[in-house]
């Protein structure tokens, strides 16, 4: 398929700044309550740039957002987009035993269809916690009711990762569809395009060549992702963290809405949803 013909799918993680995974050891989920939270005034901003540039999008949103955002969520159905799951707590899958992991995706998916009355078909792990130890989350997220995830990310990296999990789209033994976050395929290896942290990192003519090879050559559509987080300059600094967990937290927030505009206009985007349930599987099925 032609590049400029491909819908990208544009997912936004929906959690605050003192959630991240690599915050976890300097704050206590007790302390969670406590602290400023500034994503609902985050994901306002969001809202007002899609529909500035006219785009749907996919918001994987958290459960414990959800309960206390509740007019955030509805916010977000109301203009158009998918609301689906990353979770209630933010807990890592591979941190959770098979029976807290179920209860954590079937709280959440409840949650935010009580809150919406819509339906939530789609999950996201935090920080892409299915891998190849875990891919019993997969029989529990069909089983709970979901219908597609896109949890597991084929790359090498120290927190996560699955290098030689499918690249795309591919519908696993228990019936999930599973749609991967973006790669590039470069000398044998697996880059990460998809967004993050490396389209901070990246310049932006480096991350739009990589979608745009993705589309063009694979002629596949590209999953990016971004946090509200990551358009919050003001938000507050976390104390006593690694110098490379700070790089990689704070790097270029300043640049990244400018970014994100030059994005929107670069690319069609749309939700997962619309994207990828109604086509048939290129990439057949993975068995695990």
């Amino acid at each position: 398929m032609p590049a400029a013909a491909i819908t990208n799918a544009l997912t936004i993680d929906v959690e605050d700044y003192f959630q991240v995974s690599a915050f976890a050891p300097h704050i206590a989920r007790s302390d969670w309550d406590r602290r400023e939270c500034r994503v609902e005034r985050n994901v306002e901003r969001i809202l007002e740039m899609l529909a500035a540039h006219n785009v749907k999008a996919t918001f994987f949103t958290l459960g414990w957002i959800a309960e206390r955002y509740p007019a955030l969520v509805r916010a977000i159905v109301a203009q158009g987009h998918e609301l689906a799951s990353h979770g209630y707590g933010h807990q890592r899958v591979s941190d959770l035993s098979r029976a807290e992991f179920c209860a954590d995706i079937e709280r959440a998916k409840g949650i935010l269809e009580d809150l919406s009355s819509s339906a939530v078909q789609g999950y996201r792990a935090p920080s892409f916690s299915i891998g190849a130890t875990n891919l019993w989350a997969l029989d529990c997220l069909a089983q709970a009711g979901y219908r597609y995830s896109s949890s597991i990310y084929p790359i090498h990296h120290d927190h996560y990762g699955m290098p030689d999990a499918p690249r795309f789209a591919h519908r696993v033994d228990c019936g999930l569809l599973e749609i991967p976050v973006t790669t590039l395929r470069v000398l044998e290896r697996n880059l990460p395009s998809s967004g993050g942290g490396y389209f901070r990192l990246l310049p932006y003519a480096v991350s739009r060549w990589m979608l745009r090879q993705v589309n063009a050559t694979d002629g596949e559509a590209a999953i990016f992702y971004f946090h509200p987080w990551e358009i919050d300059v003001d938000q507050p600094r976390i104390a006593g963290i690694s110098s490379k967990t700070r790089f990689r937290h704070y790097l270029n927030l300043g640049k990244m809405q400018t970014r994100l505009q030059r994005l929107l206009a670069d690319f069609a985007w749309g939700r997962m949803d619309e994207i990828f349930l109604g086509r048939p599987d290129a990439a057949g099925t993975a068995a695990h």
